[in-house]
């Protein structure tokens, strides 16, 4: 029999009809954080004892060499990425003076030190994205238990600050939530797509942040049909949700995440889609482009779970 309404495990209201007013600083009315996904050098790979190469989410998304084989189209393809498309996008980011979030898999940093450097001497907050690029629901909770301590480890080794937000690959687990909360340096976690605002949950008695991410306005979609087929498709995109999370704004102060990725808005033809929407953004005066930190710090303070 299905679950009632009562002991339902998923919450399928939320904020409902009031959602709170997130009172951003200095009144803004909408916080916008540009997220960049730093996972190059950890994916799977035979070159790291996985059975297969990795073949989610890339410019060529059907093909595979087949299990024991390494795919050396698939790895260069990832290399470009960490090789030229972090470069610049974080000269992009530093010539505009905007923040970003970075998504960090412990293992790339560590393979790219001098990336992890920059992230850190520009000021951007990295977000736990887990030890590896790999499924989360596939490992055990002692495995899962084990790569969060390395990325964590891994992350204020190479940036030299303790990461206090967590985001793991697709899926997270039925205990991924749960050993985030128990590892205790967490403020919040964003595996979920569930809201435009952050949330509470209760986690093992104890009250948890949920900042929501995205997979809408994220430049995945150009190699995850149906998706961006140019650089306007993209820049259209962010723009449209962008004017209505403004719109909504007047009424509802609003948070807007934007994922990128340096293999994909990394080449120069997707890359000035990303630059029009900047323009774009930046004619606003009363937008908040922030680091997720900050918008976990501001809801704690503003709006505390009791």
């Amino acid at each position: 029999m299905p679950h009632d309404a009562g002991d339902y495990p998923r919450d399928l209201v939320g904020y409902g009809r009031n959602p709170p007013n997130a009172a951003w600083p200095g009144g803004k009315r909408l916080a916008v954080n540009f997220v960049l996904n730093y996972e190059e050098g950890s994916e799977y790979s035979i070159l790291d004892g996985d059975e297969a190469a990795e073949t989610y989410i890339g410019e060529v998304p059907v093909a595979s060499v087949g299990a024991g084989k390494r795919d050396h189209v698939t790895e260069s393809l990832y290399e470009y990425g960490s090789r030229v498309g972090f470069w610049r996008l974080m000269d992009v980011f530093a010539e505009r003076d905007l923040p970003m979030t970075v998504f960090g898999c412990g293992l790339a940093l560590l393979r790219h030190p001098d990336a992890a450097r920059a992230i850190a001497e520009a000021g951007h907050d990295v977000c736990s994205h887990g030890w590896r690029w790999i499924s989360h629901h596939l490992l055990s909770e002692e495995q899962e238990r084990e790569h969060i301590k390395l990325a964590v480890d891994a992350i204020a080794k190479t940036t030299g600050v303790r990461p206090v937000g967590w985001y793991c690959r697709y899926s997270p687990s039925d205990h991924t939530r749960r050993l985030v909360v128990e590892e205790g340096g967490f403020l919040y976690d964003s595996d979920s797509y569930a809201d435009d605002l952050p949330y509470w949950v209760e986690v093992s008695g104890r009250q948890h942040l949920v900042i929501p991410y995205t997979f809408t306005n994220n430049d995945a979609k150009f190699t995850a049909p149906p998706g961006f087929g140019t650089a306007t498709d993209f820049e259209t995109y962010l723009k449209d949700a962008f004017d209505i999370y403004y719109r909504e704004s007047a009424r509802t102060p609003r948070m807007m995440s934007i994922g990128l990725h340096s293999r994909f808005v990394g080449h120069p033809g997707r890359l000035a889609g990303l630059l029009r929407f900047m323009d774009h953004l930046q004619k606003h005066d009363d937008v908040w482009v922030c680091r997720r930190e900050e918008i976990a710090r501001h809801w704690i303070a503003k709006h505390p779970r009791t």
